[in-house]
């Protein structure tokens, strides 16, 4: 059930911030902002504990770079244990996209997502993880 708190004051500028940011995302009002801000916080926060979480690795890349597929897939049997499953996607002749679902230790699905992310040939890489139950 919310709790009203009265009191709670911000400088101009983080409130000019605020207020953007409500825009940006389209909510309704500052508390749904600030309710949102503050559930992300939480859940970043227990990837540093390294609780056990569920998350998806999304990847772009051109798969014409050299060994980048071979490269991609060593670097996955090193991760079987965390990788639930991957698909691949052909944009284009050039392009590919893969998506990689994962859960295990926050720490260990980072690791790997640096590890994947940094290959030369990733034109984008993104981890999402959230809590896993």
């Amino acid at each position: 059930m919310p709790v009203s708190r009265f009191g709670v004051s911000l400088e101009e500028d983080l409130l000019i911030a605020l207020d953007q940011y409500v825009k940006d995302n389209q909510f309704a009002n500052r508390s749904q902002a600030i309710r949102h801000l503050i559930e992300k916080n939480l859940v970043e926060k227990k990837w540093q504990c390294n609780n056990i979480v569920a998350g998806a690795l999304i990847m772009l890349y051109d798969h014409h770079k050299k060994d980048i597929t071979m490269t991609l897939n060593n670097i996955q049997h090193d991760y079987y244990d965390v990788i639930l499953s991957s698909q691949h996607f052909h944009l284009s002749h050039e392009a590919c996209l893969e998506i990689i679902a994962l859960k295990g230790v926050a720490s260990r699905l980072t690791e790997l997502s640096d590890k994947l992310i940094s290959i030369k040939g990733i034109k984008h890489g993104k981890l999402v993880m959230s809590q896993a139950g």
